[in-house]
């Protein structure tokens, strides 16, 4: 039974009254690299699920009430709430009607900033943030689950008016500002105090992952959270949005991709793997849930550097988790380790700063673990390795970046290891080696 227009009304009374008398609460800053901000396009924030999102829209309201912006125009509306079950995108306009009431005498006409969660469970609701973008004098933030607001479409579902804001799990700076951890300055001349500080703080995030719920639990509180957000992305974001049949399939196959980070896979091999189980699967399908459980940013899938999209296809990919701290609650080996975690790190933070990665593996059989790509600055090999003291592993490292090096020779070259002990006293002509933390504090992204 569909419920009554009054009773959507009130709820979206009750929840827009709050939002404009109550100041958003002082969470951990998340920062993001490039534009959050397009003129005249709704911002859609997007990621895997518990990944911070709904916190994001609050930060931007506080960002502006804090800025001398009035509560007022800051109004923040959840479409989760049970009581909006049955909304259609005809009922969207009660939520203009029931703004205009709440607002004081004098204070229309001023500029809105709309702030818009899980509003992907109105069907249609598309037409009325363009509406809003065109009618009026409006800024519109939406987030939602992937499940229904990835970004390609994004693009198709606002027509070219929305600009997507990625998500991910807490970076390590937010990890350490989210602790309290004070991030020193001038980090090239530290005092080894501080410096082992930051490499334990660094250490244990690998560990524990940068899930904002998941921080400070301990270990089984912590696997049994992360446990609960992959069964939830699995069956909601991927199960009831595509009709997935082969339950069992989707599992095995989640399971084995997020416990084995950076591993190279093939669908061909993944699907023999999948029939000696006796789990009976077509090897399309083992395709389409590859790219499912991509699009839900459970895992990250990349690819080999090639000049053609058959090369990069036929070659065998690599498979990362979208959080290191889920790699130990699915490695089934017990020997999960901080290399594994390390790499990890490193994609994802390409992933936030908006650079594009692929693997390389050159003639002579060595292999680059990224070539990260970004618009605005120039291609960089990046060789991650968590332990370099033995001289071979060493000799073996920087012999890959070279010979990748010759095959891209605008390429910048870089070298990232687990600790700065690690780091080689002498290096090859090129060639820059940082500890990942290090490296990863040291950007700044543009906004």
């Amino acid at each position: 039974m569909e419920r009554p227009v009054s009773g959507f009304r009130q709820a979206l009374g009750e929840q827009l009254a709050e939002s404009l008398r109550t100041l958003p609460p002082p969470l951990t800053p998340r920062r993001v690299h490039g534009r959050i901000r397009m003129p005249g396009k709704a911002t859609a924030v997007y990621g895997m699920r518990r990944a911070g999102k709904t916190t994001f829209l609050n930060q931007i309201r506080r960002e502006i009430i804090d800025a001398g912006g009035a509560a007022t125009r800051t109004p923040f509306l959840s479409f989760e709430d049970e009581r909006l079950t049955g909304l259609a995108a005809s009922d969207l306009g009660l939520v203009l009607d029931e703004y205009a009431r709440l607002l004081p005498v004098g204070d229309a006409g001023a500029p809105v900033t709309w702030c818009f969660d899980e509003i992907q469970l109105v069907n249609g609701w598309e037409r009325f943030v363009r509406r809003l973008l065109d009618e009026r004098r409006a800024e519109v933030f939406v987030s939602g689950s992937s499940a229904a607001l990835l970004s390609r479409e994004i693009a198709s579902s606002l027509r070219g008016r929305g600009w997507p804001v990625l998500i991910h799990p807490f970076s390590f700076e937010e990890a350490c500002r989210h602790r309290g951890i004070a991030i020193p300055g001038g980090r090239e001349i530290l005092a080894r105090r501080e410096r082992l500080g930051m490499e334990r703080a660094f250490a244990d995030w690998l560990r524990t992952g940068g899930f904002p719920e998941a921080q400070g639990l301990d270990a089984p509180s912590r696997y049994q959270l992360l446990r609960d957000y992959v069964d939830i992305a699995i069956l909601r974001d991927v199960v009831d949005r595509h009709g997935v049949s082969n339950v069992a399939g989707l599992r095995w196959l989640a399971r084995q991709l997020l416990g084995n980070a950076g591993g190279l896979f093939s669908v061909e091999k993944l699907h023999a793997r999948l029939k000696s189980q006796g789990i009976a699967i077509a090897r399309d399908t083992v395709h389409q849930f590859l790219g499912y459980l991509d699009d839900c940013f459970l895992v990250r899938v990349v690819s080999i550097e090639a000049g053609s999209e058959r090369q990069r296809m036929v070659n065998p990919r690599k498979a990362y988790p979208v959080d290191a701290g889920l790699i130990p609650v699915y490695d089934s080996t017990g020997r999960a380790n901080l290399g594994h975690a390390l790499e990890t790190a490193v994609l994802i933070e390409l992933e936030r700063r908006r650079l594009d990665a692929t693997y390389v593996r050159t003639a002579e059989g060595y292999e680059v673990d990224f070539l990260a790509r970004g618009p605005d600055r120039p291609p960089e090999l990046i060789q991650v390795c968590a332990e370099i003291t033995d001289a071979a592993v060493l000799d073996r490292e920087l012999r890959a970046l070279q010979a990748a090096g010759e095959r891209f020779p605008d390429a910048g070259k870089r070298l990232l290891t687990l600790d700065r002990d690690d780091l080689p006293r002498t290096l090859p002509e090129g060639v820059t080696a940082d500890a990942a933390w290090d490296w990863m504090l040291n950007d700044d992204p543009p906004r």
